[in-house]
């Protein structure tokens, strides 16, 4: 696998899954793969989960992981083509990504959408910049429209958490104090495709998310109705995409209640809003996986560097 930019890069979620549930049994197997090679993670906008466990990772295959923020410890980057730099960017992407493909063996980007122009985020413009013109496999680490090292993990934690041969999975959108990407949703909607489960995204009217990530995919505005009968209820904001991030809906009956949830297994990203996204009584109870799902990014950051390396060698 030369890069790992999208969930579409998954041949075969159902194999990465065992894969990965390997590699979560024993974690230094494959300590001699990664040695003596270098991981560079470059980070445009804040992180925990996906800064740790993808250093530890990489760690766990042997590799020396190199961290930097960009927007603080660098000269600021110029991603246009036949820009006159004369105003706050110093350095162009086409001397960066050269650069920094000489020192690292693989380099993992976050950067995250502007929510104002659209056409600009789809474009994917600092993921497909590094992509063009690094010399060296790119991990998409959360990009403006997507963030398939998350979307994997939400993949290996139904699967750990699930006997059923088809398990009703729904997306549902919660209120937020402010307007937040579309990335993580959007993965997650891929990724249940991919998997043999019933699938219901449930919104707000005017928050659908793009049709060309949602498809065919069954959508309700009635989150009620959706919830009946489920087995996992994964909750994440976004902001509009018909009116492009803007916060139109803030409507609080659309927070997460135990009551709702019933018997389904509540899943998060995280960070998660206590008592605005979802009420305490949820995340404090046994319903929660957010724990073991953050636990296993890990793993799918890990299992991502395991082929890339293999095809390395």
């Amino acid at each position: 696998m030369k890069h790992y930019t999208s969930i579409k890069d998954i041949d075969n979620i159902n194999t990465w899954i065992q894969e990965a549930k390997a590699l979560k049994r024993n974690p230094l197997n494959y300590k001699e793969l990664g040695k003596n090679k270098t991981l560079g993670l470059l980070f445009f906008n804040s992180s925990l989960r996906t800064r740790l466990s993808t250093q530890k990772a990489a760690l766990n295959l042997g590799m020396d992981p190199i961290v930097m923020n960009v927007s603080g410890d660098a000269w600021g980057i110029e991603f246009g083509d036949g820009t006159i730099m004369n105003g706050n960017t110093a350095e162009h992407i086409k001397e960066a990504a050269a650069v920094v493909s000489q020192y690292c063996d693989i380099i993992a980007v976050r950067a995250f959408p502007t929510l104002t122009d659209k056409e600009k985020d789809e474009s994917e413009q600092v993921l497909n910049a590094f992509v063009k013109y690094a010399s060296v496999p790119i991990v998409n680490m959360e990009s403006a429209t997507g963030h398939p090292l998350q979307a994997l993990t939400d993949a290996i934690t139904i699967s750990e958490n699930t006997e059923k041969i088809k398990p009703k999975v729904v997306l549902s959108w919660a209120p937020h104090i402010k307007a937040l990407p579309h990335a993580v949703a959007n993965s997650f909607v891929q990724a249940m495709q991919k998997m043999d489960v019933e699938f219901v995204i449930a919104n707000p009217e005017g928050y659908n998310l793009s049709p060309e990530i949602t498809g065919d995919s069954k959508i309700t505005h009635n989150q009620e109705e959706a919830f009946k009968d489920a087995d996992f209820v994964y909750v994440k904001n976004w902001s509009s995409y018909e009116n492009y991030g803007k916060v139109t809906n803030t409507d609080t009956n659309w927070m997460i209640t135990k009551e709702k949830l019933g018997d389904a297994k509540f899943m998060h990203c995280l960070p998660v809003r206590r008592n605005l996204i979802v009420e305490d009584a949820v995340l404090d109870s046994d319903s929660s996986i957010v724990i073991q799902q953050a636990n296993n990014r890990t793993y799918a950051a890990q299992l991502v560097l395991k082929k890339i390396l293999e095809d390395l060698k």
